[in-house]
């Protein structure tokens, strides 16, 4: 089942069972993709907070066909200097994964696939 409501927060979103199973969903992918593991944060750390968002996604017609949650860290409170160097994001748009696909083929380089965990608390980002 889908829901009408886009909730606003974890709490909404907790009274609603089409949500819940979004958010599991979610964490599901998580722990099935290996992305993150649980650490104590040490005393010179000050850990990222993670935020819920909700969407409801839709169709051509305007219909609610699913509810999306997603779980983001909240970047913002991040300094430059002291918490990173460099950022990137975990996942590439479909249109430069295809554009640096074409450019490879033309030019005849070999691609190589990696995956990497992601980490939001130790080692430095270089």
């Amino acid at each position: 089942t889908v829901s009408t409501m886009e909730p606003k927060n974890v709490k909404e979103a907790m009274t609603d069972p089409a949500w819940i199973e979004s958010i599991q969903q979610e964490l599901l992918q998580f722990k099935r993709l290996d992305v993150w593991v649980l650490v104590h944060a040490s005393d010179n750390i000050t850990p990222l907070t993670l935020k819920w968002l909700f969407k409801n996604k839709h169709d051509e017609e305007n219909t609610i066909i699913r509810n999306k949650s997603r779980l983001v860290v909240r970047g913002y409170r991040q300094e430059e200097g002291i918490d990173f160097e460099e950022s990137f994001t975990p996942v590439a748009r479909m249109e430069a994964i295809r554009i640096f696909l074409a450019y490879v083929a033309q030019k005849s380089f070999i691609v190589f696939q990696m995956d990497l965990k992601i980490a939001f608390l130790h080692g430095s980002l270089k």
